[in-house]
């Protein structure tokens, strides 16, 4: 079948992306809610499975992008890409290259604030991540910021995804959605 016949996301593509959605959603809440709890044995529990969602977030990440690359996404109906304003192009092509550009900096920040503020990542208990920045307080100070900006701007993105998502199935009721079910 050639790529033109092609209406729906490849079955992988689909699985991992709502296995990601799940997984960045559930995390960004874990994140926000352990932030401000006062140190404990459970806060440190919630920072050790926030760091091991954010290494899956990465590696599920890695393999949808070569998904996405072995087996591109069908291109916009013609129906549907004919009624949408340039705008919406834009904001439909922004929103898919800048949620990809989080996938990555989001989780990777992550770990370098964690190797910079000294707090290896030892995934699921076993098997300690190599730091790739090294221990400086000033350096973790600025990486905690980066990894909350870049966390809030994935969050502003996933909204903006699904409200585009919902109006497609609810205003416009043109079917765009199928070809992610």
């Amino acid at each position: 079948m050639s790529q033109a016949n092609v209406t729906r996301y490849h079955p992988l593509a689909r699985a991992l992306h709502w296995v990601l959605a799940l997984a960045i959603v559930g995390n960004f809440i874990l994140g926000v809610y352990m932030s401000d709890l006062p140190f404990s044995p459970a806060r440190l529990q919630y920072y050790s499975w926030h760091k091991w969602a954010g290494v899956m977030v990465l590696a599920f990440s890695a393999v949808r992008l070569v998904v996405r690359l072995v087996f591109p996404p069908p291109p916009l109906p013609l129906n549907i890409e004919a009624a949408m304003p340039a705008w919406q192009k834009l904001a439909h092509h922004a929103t898919h290259a800048g949620l990809y550009l989080a996938f990555f900096a989001v989780p990777l920040t992550g770990w370098a604030f964690s190797s910079a503020a000294g707090f290896p990542i030892v995934l699921f208990g076993l098997w300690q991540l190599p730091d790739f920045v090294p221990v400086s307080e000033s350096l973790a100070d600025v990486l905690k910021e980066v990894h909350e900006i870049a966390a809030l701007s994935m969050a502003a993105l996933v909204l903006l995804h699904v409200a585009g998502a919902v109006k497609h199935q609810v205003i416009d009721r043109d079917g765009l959605m199928s070809r992610m079910k």
